[in-house]
């Protein structure tokens, strides 16, 4: 995988028992791009992102992340099943077990990335610079002694949680809320909120599921602009599940487009737009009929 490719998927498959969800998908993200993934209903979005993710451990195929000078496999960062011969090696035993403990979408997030989700996650009864606080966990000093002690280490780890917390109210134009709680907030400023809360896990990597749902047009509009900011100014790949075909063709790269959980097209949005299989697939008629 080349430097300027931040995130690869090869034939990843996914399998509900006998249902196909996902059938050998392969994708490349470009580093500091908007990239899409577009298509109708049921076509299998947000099972690729919960692959991603590390929400579903895909049955098939790979996915790598290239950030942070590394290379990581996802599917590997979830765990492996147990086999017989995993109890005749301590070393085996313990590296399973050590995943099956603790791997999973923190451990991915740690690596990378991050996402939001089609239904707001908000901790609603916290306030709204506590929900960016928690995001932090990660990087912030946990050593309960130091907390007992309150030392210079703890104290000054606490302040750049804080600003970092209230750098991103002020990008989501939100600072204004601090104090209020998440719950209180207007859909469109839980959008904004849930996108600062991902920001705070210093993500390379940011997949928006479904962002402009339930959006005005003006709200959907300062998204857009937002977006292009994490990446002009963030250094910042998106990857978005949209279903705004405005929106997507105005902000996106790169557009790949699935339908019943294959890849049908795939390039930027002026070749998507006339891509007689995109059509046909969000008519639902046949290809046949349009030409």
């Amino acid at each position: 995988m080349s430097n300027d490719i931040v995130l690869k998927v090869e034939k990843l498959m996914m399998h509900f028992g006998g249902i196909k969800a996902l059938s050998d998908v392969s994708l490349q993200v470009k580093r500091n791009s908007i990239f899409a993934l577009i298509g109708p209903n049921g076509a299998g979005k947000t099972t690729v992102f919960n692959c991603l993710t590390g929400f579903y451990k895909a049955t098939g195929g790979k996915i790598e992340l290239n950030v942070r000078d590394k290379r990581t496999n996802v599917i590997q960062l979830l765990g492996e099943t147990f086999r017989l011969s995993d109890f005749l090696s301590p070393r085996t035993l313990a590296r399973r077990l050590y995943y099956k403990s603790f791997g999973g979408t923190h451990l991915v997030n740690r690596e990378g990335l991050a996402r939001t989700f089609q239904n707001i996650r908000l901790f609603k009864e916290m306030s709204v610079v506590e929900n960016l606080l928690v995001a932090q966990h990660m990087w912030v000093n946990r050593n309960m002694l130091a907390g007992i002690l309150n030392t210079k280490g703890y104290r000054k780890a606490e302040s750049d949680a804080l600003d970092t917390a209230f750098y991103w109210l002020e990008v989501v134009d939100l600072a204004d809320c601090a104090n209020r709680l998440a719950g209180e907030l207007s859909y469109g400023q839980q959008r904004r909120l849930e996108i600062a809360r991902a920001m705070c896990t210093r993500p390379r990597i940011i997949c928006l599921d479904e962002p402009a749902a339930g959006l005005n047009p003006q709200e959907t509009e300062a998204l857009s602009a937002m977006i292009r900011l994490l990446r002009d100014e963030h250094d910042l790949t998106v990857v978005l599940i949209e279903h705004d075909m405005g929106m997507v063709m105005s902000i996106s790269d790169h557009i790949v487009v699935l339908d019943h959980g294959n890849v049908i097209a795939e390039g930027d949005p002026e070749a998507i737009r006339n891509d007689p299989k995109v059509i046909a697939a969000y008519l639902g008629a046949e290809e046949e009929e349009l030409v």
